[in-house]
C-alpha cells in the first residue's frame, strides 16, 4: 500500500505546487501525491513557466486549501515554508517533516526585470528539486 504525502505551504501556488510536480515525476508509483495551502492564492504563473522548462507540467494544477483535500489520513506532511509549518493544521497519524525553501513571489516583489525575476524562480525549483530527488530518505522511509 502507497504512503500519501501532502506538501503543505501557505497558498499552495509556488513551493508546494514545485515539490508536488517533481514528486510525482520521481515517486508516483511509490507515493500518493499531494499538496495544499493553509489557505489558497491561485497558481503562480512564474512557477507554471519555470516547471515547464524542466517538463514538468503544472498547467492542470490548483490551488487548493486543507478543507479540499479529499478525506485520507496522509502518512507525511512536508511543510515547504516556515508560516505553513508554525501553523499546520492537525493531522491524525501523519509525521510533520519541515523543510522549508525562500519563497520566490516574496524575494521578487520589489523587482521588474523578469529574467531576474525568472532566475530566483529557477534557483528554488532546482533546490525543491534535489530534495524531491531523495524523497524516501527525508521520510525516512524505502518505498521499494
Amino acid at each position: 500500500m502507497k504512503k500519501s504525502v501532502l506538501f503543505l505551504c501557505t497558498g499552495n501556488s509556488c513551493r508546494s505546487q514545485m515539490a508536488e510536480g517533481w514528486a510525482k515525476k520521481f515517486w508516483a508509483e511509490d507515493f500518493n501525491i499531494y499538496s495544499a495551502g493553509t489557505s489558497k492564492h491561485g497558481m503562480n504563473r512564474r512557477a507554471i513557466q519555470v516547471m515547464r522548462e524542466v517538463g514538468v507540467d503544472l498547467s492542470t494544477h490548483f490551488s487548493k486549501n486543507t478543507d479540499e483535500l479529499p478525506s485520507i489520513t496522509f502518512d507525511f506532511i512536508v511543510t515547504v515554508c516556515d508560516h505553513a509549518h508554525e501553523n499546520c493544521p492537525y493531522f491524525p497519524g501523519g509525521k510533520i517533516i519541515h523543510c522549508g525553501f525562500q519563497d520566490p513571489p516574496f524575494l521578487t516583489k520589489d523587482m521588474v526585470n523578469e529574467e531576474e525575476i525568472l532566475t530566483i524562480y529557477r534557483r528554488v525549483r532546482d533546490e525543491i528539486k534535489d530534495v524531491m530527488k531523495d524523497l524516501p530518505r527525508l521520510l525516512g522511509t524505502n518505498p521499494c
